[in-house]
């Protein structure tokens, strides 16, 4: 295990063709230039696009069946991110989604157990369920659909390996609603600050669920990718979340891209078909903040801001 994060020269990205992952690859690549950085992707939820201007290794293969040993022999990572997952909520084939998740991650954790090698994966806020209100790590989990579920998987993967071995650290984020540059390739599983986006460059109305006032916690990519990094900090391992800690309704999130798109388009407001519908998401960051020293950089304001400027291809 590298003493500090300077140290780096042997860097893990799991699903690092992906979104969060691409992002956080090159973040890495900017911050660690002498490091080798390998990525390992099966384009399941990634685009080779995403990762222009990469120069490391890259390893087409799918984590929940590769061969961790044969594949990388003796090299020992300094620090491993696991982002890789069928991230697709809207796929129901609950035997797939949780031997691809939680196989995934089990043998990542076996191949990095001998060595202690740190790691920090992705957890995700819908380990808390449906319900609306503010989230707070203590929760008892309430998986609402078969993705949800495995990330709880990941997260009790992860204690036990944790206390197994004290002096190994394993450390879980639970992503928020994450937007920002990389996320076109979801198509209809991108952000809602994205699909509005894209409504409203085309003049049209952005449609929203009537009437406009559910509330998520939009946290930009750019966060979500310094506070990833900045986990390997932790003292010990443990689970937070990754949020802005700020709800925002959808209307709020019109009213930002209109001001930063020059435009005035009024919602258009739709019935929701959803029985089952979360009203509110909003991450309690006191731990974050208290244990690891992290405060997002971004607000709603300055993140779609800087989004848009991205977009408009004007950053």
């Amino acid at each position: 295990m590298v003493s500090s994060l300077a140290a780096m020269r042997n860097i893990l990205v799991t699903g690092g063709a992906g979104f969060i992952g691409s992002n956080l690859t090159l973040a890495l690549q900017a911050q660690h230039p002498e490091a080798r950085i390998v990525v390992i992707d099966d384009f399941r939820s990634g685009d080779f696009k995403n990762l222009r201007g990469f120069s490391g290794d890259f390893v087409a293969a799918d984590v929940a069946r590769l061969d961790w040993q044969k594949q990388f022999k003796d090299l020992a990572f300094d620090a491993i991110f696991h982002e890789a997952s069928i991230t697709d909520t809207t796929e129901h084939d609950q035997l797939l989604q949780a031997h691809d998740n939680i196989e995934g991650f089990r043998r990542l954790l076996e191949f990095a157990a001998p060595c202690q090698t740190p790691v920090v994966y992705a957890s995700s806020a819908a380990t808390y369920g449906i319900a609306a209100g503010i989230n707070r790590e203590d929760q008892p989990p309430a998986p609402a659909n078969i993705y949800a579920f495995t990330k709880v998987q990941l997260d009790n993967l992860a204690r036990d390996y944790a206390r197994r071995v004290p002096s190994w650290k394993i450390v879980g984020l639970r992503y928020f609603n994450v937007y920002g540059p990389n996320e076109p390739h979801k198509h209809a599983a991108a952000s809602m600050i994205y699909q509005l986006y894209r409504q409203m460059k085309a003049g049209k109305r952005p449609r929203v669920f009537r009437a406009g006032e559910h509330k998520r916690d939009f946290v930009y990519v750019k966060d979500v990718v310094g506070m990833t990094m900045h986990a390997l900090t932790a003292k010990h391992s443990d689970i937070f979340n990754c949020g802005s800690g700020v709800a925002v309704s959808f209307n709020e999130v019109i009213a930002e891209l209109n001001r930063n798109l020059g435009t005035s388009l009024e919602p258009e407001y739709i019935d929701n078909p959803y029985a089952f519908y979360q009203p509110h998401t909003e991450a309690d960051m006191t731990k974050a903040r208290e244990e690891l020293g992290w405060v997002p950089k971004f607000t709603p304001v300055t993140g779609i801001a800087d989004y848009v400027k991205i977009l408009e291809g004007t950053a």
